[in-house]
């Protein structure tokens, strides 16, 4: 019985016509989509600007420094393994929370430790990374979940 009142439930959404929300809702998850991309990709412009500021050669003024490889490693590393384990964590809550209030939640994250890795400290050029490791690790928890979440959400705003 209520195999069938679910179906029944979600034949009736399925003939809804599209609303306000249904273009919002697409709105939001793709901002979403288009902001974790962007969080996760734009490391490789911020990394030259890191070894600049922190790894300049003081026996060589006119230079410019180099992030170490080991570092700029470290920094796409630690957003990535964020990315895997938001995907599955994120896809476990939406399953769980909902996807509505999943979906906020790793859009706060997201921001968050957007905000927080702009604000990295450290007395040390190694301080400085590893603060920004940490938080773009959680950073990319953040944006991990925000992909299998908003593809759900989008594709649940669609008409057959």
């Amino acid at each position: 019985m209520a195999r069938t009142h679910q179906l029944n439930v979600l034949s009736a959404l399925d003939r809804a016509k599209k609303q306000r929300y249904h273009l919002t809702a697409a709105a939001v998850a793709g901002m979403g989509f288009l902001a974790g991309a962007y969080n996760l990709f734009s490391v490789a412009l911020v990394s030259r600007l890191i070894g600049r500021v922190y790894y300049a050669d003081p026996t060589r003024p006119g230079e410019p420094g180099a992030l170490p490889p080991d570092a700029a490693a470290a920094l796409n590393g630690a957003a990535y393994c964020g990315t895997f384990i938001g995907q599955l964590a994120f896809g476990w809550l939406g399953d769980r929370l909902g996807r509505r209030r999943a979906y906020g939640l790793s859009l706060s994250l997201m921001a968050a430790c957007s905000a927080a890795s702009g604000l990295s400290f450290g007395r040390t050029a190694k301080a400085v990374v590893a603060t920004l490791c940490f938080f773009r690790f959680w950073l990319g928890v953040g944006a991990g979940g925000g992909y299998p979440l908003s593809a759900a959400i989008v594709a649940e705003c669609q008409e057959d």
